[in-house]
């Protein structure tokens, strides 16, 4: 369309550091004329917004914008990432928020810059994430809600520098004890799941003060757990910090009373549309 020719040739003609191409029914980004084969815009472009549009392939030609430091594909039709992705090595900000994405490539892990990383509203799960993910040590916040996962990695302890991580209207039923090693947590999502329980590594997390977040209403806890949480976050924290709940939480794993409500219907999500 000549509107968007209008502003790639001002934008390349002008060095420009950003460009916004938001809510312009893009399908193809290779049909965008220069966007992908301008050199001048590879040099110059550190910021791309593509959101609300209908893209569904990252083609490898996104590898030519070598300068990238911020990418939105917010709200398109993505269900693939191309492993080029990986060549953007200054990227520090990824929004592949409201796609269709499934699964990630493993060369996720070279975007060793990255600090911000929206995934939400996707179809992803556990086994979507490659190993290569969980090294992406410089995240600071991750956005994992509205996904399919039933159970986070162990390794998600190697986020040592999180400070903001949401798991929120997700499927899971238990929370790894690893997660207790990301210490810098200050703002955590896990509301809107099936969780009856939390590890005790869990109290190890500094949340609970009025300068943290935690939200974790709509699961099913085990009664003394509701009743804490009733009561306030700070004394879910309390409790899960005594030698009382380790015996409670040992003994529940061990046994076979935990009934975990089915997972609720995700049909009309459209992250599931095929078109």
């Amino acid at each position: 369309p000549s509107g968007i020719r209008k502003a790639l040739t001002e934008a390349a003609q002008a060095g420009a550091t950003g460009l916004a191409l938001v809510d312009r029914d893009i399908d193809d980004l290779l049909s965008c004329p220069l966007l992908l084969t301008e050199r001048s815009l590879f040099q110059s472009l550190t910021r791309l917004t593509l959101s609300h549009n209908r893209v569904s392939v990252l083609p490898k030609e996104i590898a030519r914008l070598e300068n990238l430091q911020h990418l939105n594909l917010f709200n398109n039709r993505l269900k693939l990432v191309c492993p080029e992705i990986g060549q953007l090595k200054k990227l520090y900000q990824l929004n592949l928020g409201m796609n269709r994405l499934a699964t990630l490539p493993r060369e996720f892990g070279q975007l060793q810059q990255l600090e911000l990383l929206d995934l939400s509203y996707n179809n992803l799960h556990e086994g979507g994430l490659p190993a290569e993910f969980f090294s992406l040590v410089a995240l600071r916040a991750l956005y994992l809600g509205d996904n399919d996962f039933e159970r986070l990695p162990a390794a998600i302890q190697s986020f040592r520098n999180l400070l903001v991580l949401s798991v929120r209207d997700n499927d899971l039923v238990e929370l790894p004890l690893e997660l207790g090693h990301c210490s810098g947590i200050r703002e955590l999502h896990i509301q809107g799941n099936r969780l009856l329980l939390l590890p005790p590594e869990f109290a190890q997390l500094q949340l609970g003060s009025p300068d943290t977040v935690l939200r974790m209403g709509d699961n099913p806890w085990v009664e003394h757990i509701a009743d804490q949480l009733a009561l306030g976050v700070s004394h879910v924290m309390h409790y899960l910090a005594t030698d009382a709940y380790r015996v409670q939480y040992s003994q529940l794993m061990s046994g076979s009373s935990l009934k975990y409500p089915p997972k609720a219907s995700k049909a009309k999500k459209i992250s599931r549309k095929t078109s």
